[in-house]
């Protein structure tokens, strides 16, 4: 068998472009540059938020205020460790590095960005604000107009907007006659890429990785009292099923999503992501299970990664680039007598400004 004459340096400087452009949502959002040394998994590392200004009419009379911009940091534990081993006999089988290229890095690099996006997307759970209708796949103008609405109302920038749809839901929207036709005023990438582009100030991108949101709860809601701004609130309980992280409960004419809830009896204690403020004769309704596409803001939410420690004994190495941190280890498992090539990415996920951000249903 020919030996793998091939550095961990050059797969690792291989592969990490190649993750790079397989990651959709984490590209589409606020990364922080990448500071400071190692980290491990668990370890708990302090964010700078994208800043977040009020402006002010200036009174000369008292001068200006000067906003503080030193507490705009969170905590974020780097809780994901995402992987992809292989033995090297493996990967000595291909003999030469563009076959080492096509049998291992663009496969692991593929492997890590599904792992990677869907984490992300997952995200959604945070979000209470929602268009479209539970079930029925956006499919039309009126979809990418009311996505766009969604954010308007919740006074997002107008600039930067994204939104990310599930295959279906993509392939329903590149067939609209408006965006097909495009090559009547220039544009012929619709018909040429299948790329839905920029519509309604919104960049549209497709993901496998969308979630689909199943709910299970079958039962009615009554506030037991009025609620105002708090996080926790008793619900009056008719019914069976449990409400999860992620459920979207509409209260009047305001919507919320739910973060964990406990059933006693005959109520249910809800704890949501953001506070309600709402009077016990208002209506409840539970949204049913959809699909959670996603229109945002890229300041909604923050990806993070870090550089990984490099093992002692093996041979490692680490690289960096745009916000994403890869490690490529060799090294040798004493179990099962074989040589293994890893490939490993440590990152967490944060919601920092949900109301930048709303769920778009299918």
């Amino acid at each position: 068998m020919a030996k793998l004459d091939i550095s961990v340096k050059q797969i690792a400087r291989e592969a990490l472009p190649r993750l790079i452009d397989n990651l959709v949502f984490p590209n589409l959002i606020y990364k922080e540059n990448i500071d400071g040394g190692a980290a491990k998994q668990g370890d708990t590392v302090s964010v700078r938020c994208p800043v977040k200004l009020t402006a002010s009419e200036f009174d000369q009379s008292s001068g200006i205020s000067a906003q503080n911009m030193q507490n705009d940091t969170i905590d974020v534990k780097l809780d994901h460790l995402a992987t992809v081993d292989m033995q090297v006999g493996a990967i000595e089988a291909a003999c030469d590095f563009d076959s080492v290229v096509r049998m291992f890095i663009e496969p692991a690099a593929a492997a890590l960005a599904e792992k990677i996006n869907a984490e992300g997307l997952s995200l959604y759970k945070d979000i209470p604000t929602f268009a479209g209708t539970a079930g029925t796949t956006p499919d039309g103008l009126d979809d990418l107009a009311e996505a766009s609405y969604a954010l308007d109302t919740q006074k997002v920038p107008a600039g930067m907007r994204c939104a990310v749809w599930n295959p279906l839901a993509a392939s329903k929207l590149k067939q609209v006659p408006s965006i097909v036709n495009a090559e009547k005023c220039g544009s012929s990438s619709a018909l040429r890429t299948g790329a839905i582009g920029k519509v309604f100030g919104i960049e549209n991108y497709m993901s496998q990785a969308v979630c689909d949101h199943k709910t299970s709860f079958s039962g009615t809601l009554a506030l037991k009292s009025d609620v105002t701004d708090s996080r926790e609130v008793v619900f009056n309980l008719t019914g069976s099923g449990e409400l999860q992280h992620g459920d979207i409960i509409k209260i009047g004419e305001k919507t919320y999503a739910v973060k964990s809830a406990a059933v006693s009896g005959s109520s249910v204690t809800v704890e949501f992501t953001t506070p309600v403020t709402a009077s016990s004769s208002d209506k409840v309704e539970v949204i049913g299970s959809h699909t959670a596409n996603l229109v945002f803001h890229p300041d909604a939410f923050a990806f993070i990664t870090r550089p990984l420690q490099a093992p002692a004994g093996v041979e490692s190495y680490v690289t960096t680039y745009n916000g994403v941190a890869l490690r490529v280890v060799r090294g040798y498992d004493m179990k099962y007598k074989r040589e293994i090539l890893s490939m490993d990415v440590l990152y967490a996920f944060k919601t920092i400004y949900p109301e930048l951000a709303a769920r778009y249903l299918g």
